[in-house]
């Protein structure tokens, strides 16, 4: 029996490519206000990955799901022009959102696919922006399932998920039963452009707005930042004409 949903859960990222990322005066975090977001690269590949699997008729529907401020309903969108077949956004804004970390995410996450009754849950490895690589294995905890994390190749046998995992040594082979958590590694696929005609379709297909209090999830943050600072600007580096002359000046930094 084909699983009725998959969850892919998708995070808003600040783009990779922006030419300049600004601390707040008061260094409690980033200047966001204005700054252009994207889908998270690794949850486009969680979402070609699920669609992938509707395709194969592995499973009956891939509902896409976010939280954050109203601009995260771009992202859902683009989801759905990628062949997600509805969309749920969970509205967090404000102090809440800023304080926003991976255990209220995954809480949330948590709460939906045991409402919607989901058989399956994908999400992206990490986001790009703080590279935390916790939600996935902390949903997994709080719905008390198995998870196959870091997937390079996700095949599905009856019940059965068998996943091929990069680990520091090389590659792993698992199996598990669903219902069941995944995060999609950089290597399970090459997620497709949404085309024009399916961004068009994209626009009607129909996306749930709730609450973190609908789902009872508490969004209070047990992490305080006491600080965030820029990098310290690199000092210009030195040329030297010889070896001896490089040996002698890392003698006289102190480097040897």
């Amino acid at each position: 029996m084909s699983p009725a949903s998959v969850f892919v859960c998708l995070s808003l990222t600040l783009l990779s490519d922006y030419p300049v990322i600004r601390v707040k005066p008061d260094h409690s975090g980033v200047v966001t206000d204005g700054v252009k977001h994207s889908m998270n690269p690794f949850c486009e590949i969680a979402v070609e990955e699920a669609v992938k699997l509707k395709e194969k008729k592995f499973i009956k529907e891939v509902v896409a799901v976010s939280c954050g401020p109203t601009q995260v309903t771009e992202t859902i969108r683009t989801a759905l022009a990628m062949g997600c077949d509805r969309g749920i956004h969970v509205e967090v804004s404000g102090k809440d959102y800023e304080a926003m970390g991976p255990l209220q995410i995954a809480k949330i996450f948590a709460a939906l696919a045991k409402k919607e009754e989901a058989s399956l849950v994908i999400l992206g490895k990490q986001a790009i922006d703080d590279d935390c690589n916790q939600t996935g294995q902390m949903t997994a905890a709080l719905l008390d399932w198995p998870q196959g994390t870091f997937a390079s190749e996700v095949t599905i046998d009856g019940e059965k998920v068998k996943v091929v995992r990069e680990i520091d040594g090389g590659l792993e082979t698992i199996k598990i039963s669903m219902p069941a958590v995944l995060t999609a590694d950089l290597r399970l696929n090459t997620p497709r452009y949404a085309t024009l005609p399916n961004i068009m379709k994209a626009k009607k297909k129909k996306i749930a707005n709730m609450k973190p209090a609908d789902l009872g999830v508490d969004m209070v943050s047990r992490v305080e930042v006491l600080r965030v600072d820029e990098p310290p600007t690199r000092l210009a580096g030195v040329k030297v004409e010889t070896v001896d002359d490089l040996v002698a000046k890392l003698k006289a930094n102190g480097t040897i």
